[in-house]
């Protein structure tokens, strides 16, 4: 299976040891999804020391995994101090891939400048709103990142969101009007999280959500993606399902080579692991293709997206020439929400690709959820 979401092409530079406060633990062992169990203070950099007149925090919240069972989750709440008086809106923000290496988690990056989308969260940031970023489950966390599950992803985005009213320094409250961002895996977080909104976090003042490049069939986008460019992150999207989902016993799949080319994605981050794999079929490195099996079908299945209508507006973007994620499967998860009556505004983006896309319709993403937290009318086009 596969997903290569993201901006599959930046190189992460390795991070510095960060002279960071001791965390101030809370208990991991009870409370609510959400609730904090440890901060720190933190930094935000788009680049290596440069200013921007923000303060942040790292937290480990609590957070539940695809299966309902608690976990703990970490992230990175950042708040302009700009001497705004009163509320300001928050974004909770899902990068697209890094990796599945705990040195590729946006927290271990964001102080550094060496974080992939930095500088569109900086554009957030500069309108006065406060982000939190998810660094997703697995990742930078004990165990391994559970890469393209949607329904653990889009828990994590919604219970980052909890956490950041949450925290007393942050300065936002129950209140707090909260946006939903994400691109590539991050659309498929952000998209599941709009989703599961309604049922899993209700309290959440959730006033839109942008998403954009979805992967929203996870078979559809590994069969495109099958002997291709991006092919390698097939074999790290399915290592993140096994790390989900144990008994799909991946390594009983893989042959010697394909077993070392996953035991080196768990360790790496994204720039590598494209390359290690890329034009690799799944053939190449198995003894039986897991996607013809039923059990692999049905757990990716699960983070099929379009069967619930989110309950706030959607704004989605997919590029037509986008080499990673088919346009069709974009276009078909807008189809679906529209049919269960959902309020989407579809566009597209006529020129570029996948990781283009992120970064040239960043500026429109956020200024159509500045029309949300302003409580203007919304364009839907189903």
């Amino acid at each position: 299976m596969r997903v290569r979401t993201s901006a599959a092409v930046a190189v992460i530079v390795a991070a510095l040891a960060v002279p960071v406060a001791s965390p101030v633990a809370a208990s991991a062992a009870e409370g609510r999804p959400g609730d904090i169990v440890a901060v720190s203070p933190s930094a935000f950099h788009p680049l290596p020391g440069q200013p921007t007149g923000t303060r942040a925090w790292k937290i480990h919240y609590r957070s539940t995994t695809a299966d309902g069972v608690p976990n703990t989750v970490s992230g990175t709440v950042i708040v302009p101090q700009d001497g705004r008086p009163g509320p300001r809106p928050l974004v909770t923000y899902a990068v697209g891939t890094v990796g599945m290496g705990d040195s590729c988690a946006p927290s271990n990056n964001l102080p550094y400048g060496t974080a992939m989308e930095a500088n569109l969260i900086q554009q957030l940031t500069l309108r006065g709103w406060a982000v939190v970023v998810t660094d997703y489950e697995g990742l930078g966390t004990p165990g391994v990142h559970t890469y393209t599950v949607g329904p653990s992803a889009g828990r994590a985005v919604l219970d980052a969101a909890r956490a950041a009213t949450r925290l007393p320094e942050a300065g936002l409250s129950a209140d707090t009007p909260v946006g939903i961002m994400g691109y590539s895996q991050g659309g498929q977080a952000s998209s599941w999280a709009a989703e599961l909104q309604g049922s899993y976090a209700p309290e959440l003042k959730v006033k839109g959500t942008a998403t954009g490049g979805v992967p929203a069939d996870l078979l559809e986008v590994a069969d495109f993606n099958d002997g291709s460019y991006g092919s390698g992150l097939v074999f790290m999207a399915a290592a993140g399902q096994d790390a989900a989902f144990p008994e799909l016993r991946l390594d009983s799949y893989l042959n010697p080579a394909g077993r070392a080319l996953v035991a080196g994605m768990k360790e790496k981050c994204v720039a590598i692991d494209a390359i290690a794999g890329s034009f690799k079929r799944i053939s190449d490195l198995t003894t039986r293709n897991p996607l013809e099996q039923p059990d692999w079908q049905a757990r990716l299945n699960q983070s099929r997206l379009g069967r619930t209508a989110p309950a706030a507006p959607v704004y989605q973007y997919h590029a037509l020439g986008d080499e990673l994620i088919p346009y069709a499967v974009g276009r078909g998860l807008r189809s679906q929400w529209c049919a269960k009556g959902a309020d989407v505004e579809w566009q597209t983006i006529w020129v570029g690709e996948h990781v283009s896309g992120v970064i040239t319709h960043s500026p429109a993403a956020g200024n159509w959820l500045a029309d949300r937290f302003a409580g203007r009318p919304t364009h839907p086009d189903c």
